[in-house]
C-alpha cells in the first residue's frame, strides 16, 4: 500500500477538527493539557519560552495577530492605517473590550503597555528589533483619541506588524497598568484574553479560568485571531516532563490534550482508538549550532568539515521515521519564500572533511555538543551526528543538560556546539533575524556577519516580492558558506486529544490553542 505524502497526510490530520457535536455554549468543566516543563514566568514576551508563550496567549492579546495563513490580521485593533511615508501606524481600537479587572480598554493602556515594553528593564524579547539595533526604532507612541493610537518609527518597515504579532514577543499584549505593583515590579497579567490567570503551582501546574467578560471578534477562529470562545470553565496545564508519563496520563484519562509528542509516542498514539492524533509540519527548526567565536570552531574549515561529515537525510529519516523533510535553510520548507535554491545541501564527503580538518590543524581536540532529553529528537540527532563526525576524525562529546540550563547557555552564547530547537517564525526575514546579529550585544545570535545583517535589514524593508526573494536567496548562499549552524529539518507538531475533545486544530506555528475547544 502506498503511504500518503507528508503534505497529504498533514492535510488529512489537520482537518480532524471541530465537527458536529461541538458544544455551542460554555460548560462547567476543565480541559487538562500536559506541558513538558513549567512556564518560566507569567510575563508576556519577557522571561519566556515556548511553553510560556502557549499559556500566556490564552490570557493576553495584542493589537494584531497572525492568521492561519501566517498573514497579520486585527485583534484588539479594529483596523489600522499607514502614513504615506510608511513610518506611522494608526490603530483604531475595537469598542466594548475590557480587561480582566473590568476596566475598559482605551488608548491610554496601549500607550502604557508599549512604553513599558520599550523600557530595557522589562527585557522584552522584541526590544532589539524596535530600539534602533535591528528592524527600526519606535520614536513615539501617542494616543490621538480614546480609541486611537499612533506608533511612529524612524524609518519604514515592511514587517513591523509581523514583529509585534510574534508569540515569542507576547504578541505585544495590551496590559492593564495594575499588572505591575506601585514599585513597578511585575505582579500578574491583567489582559483581555478569553481566560485569566488562576493559580500557578510552580513545577506542577498552571490553571486559567474563563473570563466571562470576554469580547470576541466575529467570525471563525483564524490563527491567533478570529472568533474565540472559552467553552471550558478552566484550562489546567499540568507539568509532566517525562514523555512516557505524559502519554500514560493521556491514555489513563488524567489529561485531555498532549503536545510536544516525541516521534515514538506519536506512532503509538496513532493506533489508539480513544485518541485523535493531529499532525502538521511547523515553521520551527531543529539544528546544530556552532559557536563561531570558539577557539576551534572560529575556523570555517572546521565547521565545513563537520557539515560534510554528516548524512543529514539519514539523520532525519532515522530520528523522524519519514515524518519530516530535510531542509538546509532557516526559511521553513513550507514557506512560500522557500525557493528551490534553498533546498541545496552538499552531499556527505568524509574524505573532503578530513582534508579540511588537516588544513585547519585540527588534532582531535574534543568538541562538546550540549544536548537535552526534553526534545528527544534533538538528542537522537546529536548521537547520530557524533558517530558520523567520528568517521571524519572529529572528536565530539555530548554534554547532557536540562532544557532550562541549555537555554540559558544558548542565551549567553556559552557553548561550542548545541543540538537545538527553534520555535516558529512566520516570516522569512524573522527566521534569519532569529539567528543573525552582533554577538557583542546579543550573545544568543548564531550568525555574526555584518553583510548578512545588512541583507536581512533590506529584506525587511523592500516591498517587491521578486527583490525580496533575490535577497533571501543571497542570504542562503552566504549562510551555506559561513556554516554558523546546520539546519536539519522543520520539526512536525503532533497534537493529541482524547476522543471526547472537540475543536483541536494543529497549524504551522506549533502553538496549542484551547479556546474553541470543548468536551462532548
Amino acid at each position: 500500500m502506498t503511504r500518503p505524502s507528508l503534505c497529504t497526510a498533514s492535510v488529512i490530520l489537520g482537518l480532524l477538527t471541530a465537527g458536529p457535536g461541538l458544544a455551542q455554549s460554555p460548560g462547567d468543566y476543565t480541559i487538562r493539557a500536559a506541558l513538558n516543563s513549567d512556564i518560566r514566568s507569567t510575563q508576556p514576551g519577557g522571561n519566556r519560552d515556548a511553553n510560556t508563550d502557549v499559556v500566556m496567549m490564552h490570557v493576553v492579546e495584542g493589537l494584531v495577530a497572525y492568521r492561519e495563513d501566517t498573514s497579520v490580521g486585527p485583534m484588539l485593533a479594529e483596523s489600522w492605517t499607514v502614513s504615506d511615508d510608511g513610518r506611522s501606524y494608526t490603530f483604531k481600537l475595537r469598542e466594548g473590550v475590557v480587561f480582566h479587572n473590568g476596566a475598559p480598554v482605551t488608548s491610554a493602556e496601549v500607550v502604557w503597555s508599549w512604553r513599558r515594553y520599550l523600557t530595557p528593564a522589562t527585557q522584552w524579547r522584541c526590544l532589539p528589533d524596535l530600539d534602533g539595533r535591528g528592524l527600526a526604532k519606535v520614536v513615539s507612541v501617542e494616543a490621538t483619541d480614546p480609541r486611537a493610537v499612533t506608533i511612529t518609527l524612524d524609518k519604514p518597515s515592511a514587517i513591523f506588524l509581523s514583529i509585534i504579532a510574534r508569540a515569542d514577543c507576547g504578541q505585544t499584549a495590551v496590559l492593564h497598568p495594575d499588572s505591575v505593583g506601585p514599585d513597578g515590579q511585575w505582579r500578574e497579567p491583567i489582559g483581555t484574553g478569553p481566560y485569566r490567570l488562576g493559580e500557578w503551582r510552580r513545577g506542577q501546574s498552571v490553571e486559567l479560568t474563563r473570563f466571562d467578560g470576554y469580547s470576541s471578534r466575529g467570525g471563525e477562529m483564524d490563527g491567533f485571531t478570529g472568533g474565540k470562545i472559552a467553552y471550558a470553565a478552566r484550562l489546567r496545564f499540568i507539568v509532566i516532563p517525562d514523555a512516557s508519563a505524559a502519554r500514560a496520563a493521556l491514555l489513563s484519562d488524567s489529561v485531555d490534550v498532549l503536545t510536544d509528542i516525541p516521534m515514538a509516542e506519536a506512532m503509538d498514539l496513532r493506533q489508539r482508538p480513544e485518541v485523535t492524533l493531529l499532525h502538521t509540519p511547523t515553521m520551527g527548526a531543529t539544528a546544530f549550532l556552532l559557536q563561531t567565536r570558539d577557539a576551534l570552531l572560529k575556523d570555517p574549515r572546521v565547521r565545513r568539515a563537520f557539515a560534510l561529515s554528516l548524512d543529514v537525510q539519514q539523520i532525519v529519516d532515522g530520528t523522524m521515521e519519514g515524518m519530516a523533510e530535510q531542509n538546509p535553510s532557516i526559511v521553513p520548507i513550507r514557506s512560500r519564500w522557500h525557493g528551490g535554491d534553498q533546498s541545496r545541501r552538499p552531499q556527505r564527503d568524509v574524505a573532503a572533511a578530513r582534508r579540511l580538518l588537516a588544513e585547519a590543524g585540527y588534532r582531535g581536540q574534543p568538541i562538546r555538543m550540549q544536548v537535552n532529553r526534553r526534545y528527544a529528537n534533538t538528542y537522537d540527532a546529536a548521537v547520530a551526528a557524533q558517530a558520523m563526525a567520528q568517521e571524519a576524525g572529529l572528536n565530539i562529546e555530548l554534554e547532557v543538560l536540562d532544557w532550562a540550563t541549555q537555554l540559558d547557555r544558548y542565551t549567553r552564547g556559552e557553548y561550542q556546539m548545541q543540538s537545538f530547537i527553534y520555535s516558529a517564525r512566520l516570516d522569512p526575514s524573522l527566521s534569519y533575524e532569529m539567528i543573525a546579529g552582533p554577538k557583542d550585544v546579543q550573545p544568543r545570535k548564531v550568525w555574526d556577519n555584518p553583510e548578512a545583517q545588512e541583507l536581512i535589514q533590506r529584506s525587511m524593508q523592500v516591498t517587491g516580492e521578486e527583490e525580496r526573494q533575490r535577497i533571501l536567496s543571497e542570504l542562503f548562499t552566504r549562510f551555506s558558506q559561513d556554516v554558523p549552524m546546520i539546519v536539519l529539518y522543520n520539526q512536525p507538531d503532533f497534537l493529541a486529544g482524547r476522543a471526547n475533545i472537540h475543536g483541536l486544530r494543529a497549524w504551522p506555528s506549533g502553538h496549542t490553542r484551547l479556546w474553541n475547544v470543548s468536551v462532548r
